[in-house]
């Protein structure tokens, strides 16, 4: 699965760590996600798309 996290994140001129903190997780885990280290529970994929202002299919497309 290919993310837009990282690049949305950055229009919006947001942090890692900033982001971990609207979505109560870490900036590992952000950064992880980033990296498709690792695959955001539907529930922070939620949460993250709420902090970035977007819908969750904008933050993911299939490979």
């Amino acid at each position: 699965m290919i993310n837009h996290i990282k690049e949305l994140r950055t229009a919006k001129k947001i942090k890692q760590d900033e982001l971990a903190v609207m979505c109560n997780v870490t900036r590992q885990t952000i950064n992880a996600i980033e990296n498709n280290k690792y695959d955001p529970t539907l529930t922070l994929a939620f949460s993250l798309a709420k902090a970035l202002q977007t819908t969750v299919d904008s933050l993911f497309e299939p490979n």
